[in-house]
């Protein structure tokens, strides 16, 4: 028989939120989150709205590769990340955009190394190449892109903004997988970069992110139990009083707190010996008040201040020859005489220009703006 205390395990599930927990010794399991596993209705239309992105995806990818990009998936289940490690086989790549706004979870890809260095290898136009610092930055680049048309959709689906982390990739072994245990919704897509041979990526999701973009009722059937097991007629005798808290008493029937008077304009109830009348709480529309959040989130940057740099061109020399520089040394630069020069921002190349006069100052005027591609070249 329990003395009332709380274990440390049911301590931990109330501070994670589950509603599945057993005070008799059960706990939810492992995973689901609070609303365990979704069910397979919830996994076909989660399946379709990702469906729904892939052509803009296989897009994206295209550009970046410059070759043609066939992708088709993707196939939805329920797996444990260190499942589908063991079938990619060492080492695996996994790259994490975990879920920052709108909806809370973990949002990851995994892939074999064979089909990292590919999409990789594909973007710096090399072959052959090591899975180094060069090689993942390229990836997330990529998937940064591959992304985007995803958040987008799972966006309009849920009526919200939604946004990740900003991408971090590696290289683990299969037991050093993240997630390892957790049963993830796992989403199998078939790549095909040119002519190599099709190359299959995971993304991974937390099943609590399901219920959350498809407003699924699995919240409302956990509560309608609770409700059920609430007495119906629990306004006897020696009560708050007659129809008060008890009798057929609900939020829009026969119910409140004065004559007349309920939360939804309850009729013919009396409580607390007939006292003044209680009007009807009118309740706003929830879904009104969620307004369009990108503009407004963007709006609390416009007064960041960024450093913009126009570069005209560099040149490598050894200790010797700085050492022996002088008023009058002319320096070689890599650009040549009426080539653009490069604008960073934030030490980043984000465009190209051409150099002009300004009444008596120098400016630039912009002529190109840089391509998501180049801009993976430039970390090489």
């Amino acid at each position: 028989m329990s003395d009332g205390s709380l274990s440390q395990d049911e301590i931990d599930a109330l501070l994670q939120g589950s509603t599945g927990m057993d005070l008799g010794g059960s706990s939810a399991p492992a995973g689901g989150g609070a609303g365990g596993e979704p069910s397979p209705d919830d996994l076909q239309a989660f399946g379709a709205l990702l469906k729904g992105t892939v052509e803009s995806q296989q897009s994206n990818l295209s550009m970046l590769t410059s070759a043609q990009v066939s992708m088709t998936g993707p196939e939805l289940e329920m797996s444990d990340p260190s499942s589908i490690a063991a079938s990619i086989g060492d080492p695996v790549v996994q790259l994490h955009l975990n879920f920052s706004e709108g909806v809370d979870g973990v949002h990851r890809y995994l892939m074999s190394s064979d089909a990292a260095v590919r999409i990789a290898g594909a973007m710096m136009g090399q072959d052959d190449i090591e899975l180094d610092d060069a090689a993942l930055n390229a990836l997330q680049e990529a998937f940064s892109q591959l992304n985007g048309p995803v958040l987008t959709t799972l966006g309009e689906k849920a009526d919200k903004s939604i946004m990740t982390e900003p991408p971090s990739a590696e290289s683990v072994g299969g037991n050093e997988v993240s997630g390892a245990g957790e049963r993830l919704v796992a989403a199998r897509y078939s790549v095909t970069i040119g002519s190599d041979a099709p190359a299959e990526i995971y993304e991974l999701f937390d099943p609590r992110v399901i219920p959350q973009i498809l407003g699924s009722s699995s919240a409302a059937q956990q509560t309608a139990p609770q409700q059920a097991q609430q007495p119906q007629q629990a306004g006897a005798p020696g009560g708050f009083g007659q129809g008060g808290f008890g009798q057929q008493a609900g939020f829009g029937q026969q119910a409140g707190f004065g004559q007349g008077a309920g939360f939804g304009g309850g009729q013919q109830a009396a409580g607390f010996g007939g006292g003044p009348s209680v009007q009807s709480v009118q309740f706003p529309d929830l879904q009104q008040s969620e307004g369009p959040s990108e503009q407004g989130n963007i709006g609390l940057l416009m007064d960041v201040y960024m450093e913009m740099t126009v570069e005209l061109g560099r040149t490598k020399k050894l200790i010797r020859e700085i050492l022996g520089m002088g008023e009058g040394t002319i320096i070689e630069l890599d650009k040549l005489a009426g080539e653009p020069v490069d604008i960073l921002v934030n030490h980043k190349l984000i465009a190209k220009g051409e150099v002009v006069v300004i009444d008596e100052n120098f400016g630039v005027r912009v002529t190109e703006i840089v391509s998501p591609m180049e801009r993976v070249s430039n970390m090489t």
